[in-house]
């Protein structure tokens, strides 16, 4: 018998559903995902399972925890290697897996993650979007600048990874100038294992479950 219980929403949309399953993955704890198909704003079935009324939702061994980052640090508590062992690289994952968590909302709105959406390259360059790429392009800039790469920190992929691996998702879609560092960046994380996963999972999702909204051309 699992130990608990995953509850993400439709993998083709949702980028913080990614911020969980990632973590919860890497950790290898033993849970059964429960994939709840979205249809924009905190549904009834959502909030029928989540005390937050958003997904990720995780429950494990006695533990709720419902938000992202959240996820992300207890799933560290089990593999510690989801943040660096130097404690200033930690110091400097956490800073910028905050930031994300916190921020570009610009992005966000103009480029919503929708994996296989057609024709949009070039689409949602807004101005704030693009400060908001051009702020993210830094960050990864500066990390692999330090770690070496491939990941923001060397060779592990980690929570900080975790946290930016939607962004990826929507760069991939949407198609925005970006660094050279920062592409090379973008093929690793797409072809990490569990990425590949997630992206076939969603692919292999029911039509049912597609809004039209995010598969058309912008």
């Amino acid at each position: 018998m699992a130990d608990g219980r995953l509850y993400i929403g439709t993998k083709r949309y949702s980028s913080w559903s990614l911020r969980g399953w990632l973590p919860v993955r890497l950790a290898r704890l033993d849970v059964e995902e429960v994939v709840i198909p979205l249809a924009g704003g905190a549904t009834p079935a959502v909030k029928a399972v989540a005390p937050g009324g958003t997904v990720p939702y995780l429950e494990h061994r006695g533990a709720r925890v419902w938000e992202s980052l959240a996820i992300c640090e207890y799933c560290a508590e089990y593999f510690p290697a989801l943040w660096p062992a130097d404690p200033a690289a930690r110091a400097h994952a956490r800073s910028i897996a905050g930031e994300m968590h916190a921020g570009f909302r610009e992005l966000r709105m103009a480029m919503p993650m929708s994996l296989f959406r057609p024709g949009c390259a070039g689409a949602g360059r807004t101005e704030g979007a693009l400060a908001d790429i051009a702020r993210i392009d830094a960050i990864w800039r500066e990390a692999l600048g330090k770690s070496g790469g491939p990941f923001l920190f060397g060779a592990q992929f980690g929570n900080a990874d975790v946290m930016f691996a939607p962004v990826v998702a929507r760069f991939l879609t949407y198609r925005p100038e970006l660094s050279a560092e920062a592409l090379a960046y973008c093929a690793a994380v797409r072809t990490h294992p569990l990425v590949s996963t997630w992206y076939d999972e969603a692919a292999a999702e029911p039509a049912a479950w597609h809004l039209p909204r995010y598969e058309t051309a912008p």
